[in-house]
């Protein structure tokens, strides 16, 4: 009898909720790790030159495994940047609610970009301006920036004019990163990139005006 009852609790699958969590944290954190691991190299040694057996060992996984977690180099810089992604969406939706949307677009960027190293996020821009497969990918990054800027945003809309105005600030907000950080790297990265964020703002609402 305590056997059937615990047989009706475990999922139809028969795994524990707890074997199966520790096991997505489990690969979560190889998951981490491996990027970690790729980014660490990307930076050191060049796209390129870094092979996939190369991040395999530094994550210390087999070669098996990173296939099991992405399918090319490419994907590793594509899983960072939307994990960056995801942290401004964040930052957008922890604004305070008497913030304009500009302002909370603003100020969650400047937020996300402080924590940034300066000198790794020039280096990671300079290794994606030289390498025409993660260009590619860089425009499609900068997509899906926007999308999920806009979904941030419009946790904040009351009406449909609000949902309007979304959409439109998250286009200006990914524009003016895009813009922005071409010019920080342009200008040889000496300024805080929070500073940066502050000045291509303060630009945005000069010709709003």
């Amino acid at each position: 009898m305590k056997a059937s009852k615990v047989a009706r609790k475990l999922p139809a699958d028969g795994k524990s909720p707890v074997v199966t969590g520790l096991r997505q944290r489990k690969q979560q954190e190889t998951r981490a790790r491996l990027t970690r691991a790729a980014m660490t190299l990307f930076l050191e040694r060049g796209f390129e030159a870094t092979t996939i057996d190369d991040i395999a060992a530094a994550a210390e996984v087999s070669r098996r495994s990173f296939f099991h977690y992405f399918a090319s180099k490419e994907d590793v810089v594509a899983a960072w940047q939307e994990n960056a992604a995801s942290a401004l969406v964040a930052e957008v939706v922890a604004r305070p609610a008497d913030e304009s949307m500009l302002t909370a677009a603003e100020n969650a960027i400047a937020a996300a970009v402080k924590r940034l190293d300066p000198a790794e996020a020039a280096a990671m821009s300079r290794l994606k301006r030289d390498n025409p497969a993660l260009q590619a990918r860089d425009q499609l990054k900068y997509e899906k920036l926007e999308r999920a800027l806009a979904e941030g945003l419009a946790q904040r809309a009351r009406t449909k004019s609000d949902r309007l105005q979304a959409r439109l600030v998250a286009m200006i907000a990914t524009g003016a990163m895009r813009v922005g950080g071409e010019s920080w790297i342009g200008e040889g990265a000496r300024e805080k990139p929070e500073a940066f964020v502050k000045r291509t703002f303060d630009a945005i609402r000069a010709i709003l005006k």
